[in-house]
């Protein structure tokens, strides 16, 4: 048996495998927002049709369910003109001052106070209990007792939205520092990190996705009590506008109103979401 000269030339009729071209990750992120959005917009589309459809084919009374042009031809008035002593303006403003009161207060307070459970054990078992025994009341348990405390002004209303907002600010801040991996602070600790060090580059960066997720559930538990707070003697809110509206059966004006909070939603969303990108882009990516 002879063997070539070369050994290299028993491989030359083998061709290299070809080399596979990786696509951006920035494109690929994007194709998939854009086929989120799309969805989400043929969705809407959807519901509009469909709430047309049921107004026009009579599904519904329009006392129970008015159709999407008077609902818009209210809005334009109550715009214009005002309802229940205050333009649609004055409404939208007093609420979204009642939410941001609550949820800077909640944020103030939440998050240095999470993170001081996650840190330590006997604060997390001393403010664990009595946090976790409030959040699971409802709201509208303790509204009265608030007004016998703190009376029917706007102390009662953003005491209210701000106890609904600090519970998950807090428990999310607390469940960041717990789920730090140890390897990371070892390797921290190892390096000579300092206390101070360790805090501010590992703990508070690591927890920081959790703290932004429940400061997404505050806003969304303050919305849904925002109604409630606004039931307390309240002259000015969309949620004192809503309820003005229903003791007159003007079912419009509160479909205006309903709207016009879930577009406050909406909007508190797409801000928390674009804070994500910015300060923890790294969010679903490791």
């Amino acid at each position: 048996m002879t063997l070539a000269a070369d050994p290299r030339a028993v491989f030359t009729h083998v061709q290299p495998a070809p080399k596979q071209r990786r696509q951006p990750a920035t494109r690929t992120g994007r194709s998939a927002s854009s086929g989120t959005l799309l969805i989400s917009t043929i969705t809407l589309l959807a519901l509009l049709s469909l709430w047309f459809a049921a107004t026009q084919l009579g599904w519904a009374s329009p006392l129970f369910l008015p159709s999407p042009a008077e609902v818009l031809t209210q809005f334009h008035a109550v715009a214009i003109d005002g309802y229940a002593d205050g333009t649609l303006l004055q409404h939208t403003l007093s609420s979204l001052g009642r939410i941001l009161a609550a949820l800077g207060i909640g944020v103030v307070l939440g998050v240095p106070i999470g993170l001081l459970m996650g840190l330590n054990p006997w604060v997390r078992g001393t403010l664990s209990v009595p946090i976790g025994l409030y959040w699971g009341l409802p709201p509208l348990a303790y509204l009265p007792l608030l007004i016998i405390w703190l009376g029917i002004g706007e102390s009662s209303k953003i005491v209210l939205l701000s106890l609904s907002t600090f519970a998950p600010i807090c428990f999310s801040a607390q469940a960041g520092v717990r789920s730090v991996p140890v390897e990371r602070i070892n390797a921290a600790l190892s390096l000579g990190a300092t206390q101070l060090q360790l805090f501010t580059n590992i703990i508070l960066p690591s927890a920081l996705p959790e703290i932004l997720t429940g400061l997404r559930i505050a806003v969304a538990a303050g919305l849904s009590c925002l109604v409630a707070a606004e039931l307390i003697a309240a002259r000015s809110g969309l949620g004192y506008m809503i309820m003005s509206a229903a003791n007159f059966l003007s079912t419009d004006v509160v479909f205006v109103g309903l709207i016009l909070i879930a577009v406050l939603a909406f909007l508190f969303a797409s801000g928390m979401r674009w804070l994500e990108r910015k300060l923890v882009p790294w969010k679903g990516k490791i």
